[in-house]
């Protein structure tokens, strides 16, 4: 998991995104705050999306990650390294070319909804099973 920050109207916002150990983008949430709430959000509508309760949970060191966890997901082991993320990290690539292509996202609801938060790539993998 790990978030990334878009400037929409001039207001800063939180792009968060979950990754498998497949990179394939597994559910995005854009908001205003990056605090403990906003994370239990993203953890509970991340969980209703999936089939599986995920056997490891890795994220950057952000403390309200660890707070959510515990409340959300006890029983998931959770390691928070610097190195361990970067399969993260590099999946906001395609979003950046994106926000560049367009010259900037024009709402969070545009943002989180229009594709621009996955690649060509991501919506043919839930496309074509297998």
């Amino acid at each position: 998991m790990d978030e990334a920050f878009l400037t929409i109207n001039g207001t800063r916002y939180c792009l968060w995104r979950a990754v498998d150990q497949d990179d394939n983008v597994l559910d995005i949430l854009v908001q205003s705050r990056r605090n403990k709430k906003t994370a239990k959000k993203f953890f509970k509508k991340l969980l209703k999306g999936l089939r599986y309760v995920p056997r490891v949970l890795i994220t950057d060191k952000l403390k309200s990650y660890a707070d959510a966890k515990r409340e959300v997901m006890p029983g998931v082991e959770h390691r928070q390294s610097r190195y361990l993320n970067n399969r993260c990290e590099n999946s906001h690539r395609p979003t950046r070319k994106r926000e560049r292509r367009m010259q900037r996202f024009k709402s969070p609801g545009h943002a989180q909804r229009s594709g621009t938060t996955s690649s060509h790539r991501d919506r043919r993998d839930l496309l074509q099973p297998g």
